[in-house]
């Protein structure tokens, strides 16, 4: 995934020397760019908030920068702050078109760290929508899996058709060993059948 690069200074130091490819500072080795939640799992709320402030203070000067949106919407998913992280992740949508984790995050922040049995069916049907462009952008097994859970918790819990269903998404390309991973990101307890 190329994001723009140029203009950006590291969130951490200031610094404005790093590496396309590693994404890091070369002054304090920090993170410039946050891609996705394992780059901010080890981050303190003091550290998401200076990352975040430096990303916004940075956006007002270059408002389309794909790698600047991704940033600060990873931060306020790490924050929980999800009614701030889903426009931010909308708006790096708009900027970079070929990027499944944008969307793939966007879904998450939609779940609002709640289970997909307790949300809105318009946030659903958006989740949905949203995970379908990730896999038309690129057919990761996390996303089928994501797609399986949302299908079982919401439609399956609630006698709900819908096709393909649940057990359809996981023949479909969804990974046993990703649904861990899921739960972990979306901070809920995934049901036993995910898990067999």
């Amino acid at each position: 995934m190329a994001y723009q690069m140029t203009g950006l200074h590291c969130p951490n130091c200031g610094g404005s020397q790093f590496t396309e490819d590693q994404k890091n500072c070369l002054f304090c080795g920090g993170a410039v760019i946050l891609t996705s939640i394992s780059n901010v799992q080890s981050f303190t709320p003091l550290d998401l908030n200076k990352y975040a402030n430096s990303y916004r203070k940075q956006l007002a000067d270059n408002p389309n920068n794909d790698a600047l949106n991704m940033s600060l919407a990873m931060c306020y998913l790490q924050l929980r702050l999800y009614d701030k992280a889903l426009p931010v992740f909308e708006k790096a949508m708009d900027d970079n078109l070929d990027n499944s984790e944008v969307f793939f995050y966007a879904a998450v922040a939609l779940l609002r760290g709640k289970k997909a049995f307790i949300a809105q069916r318009t946030d659903i049907n958006k989740v949905i929508e949203y995970l379908n462009a990730a896999i038309m952008i690129e057919a990761k097994g996390l996303y089928f899996s994501f797609l399986a859970y949302v299908k079982y918790d919401y439609f399956e819990r609630k006698f709900l058709n819908i096709s393909p269903n649940w057990q359809e998404e996981i023949q479909n390309g969804a990974i046993i060993a990703d649904f861990s991973q899921l739960a972990e990101i979306l901070q809920v307890e995934m049901p036993e059948c995910l898990l067999i």
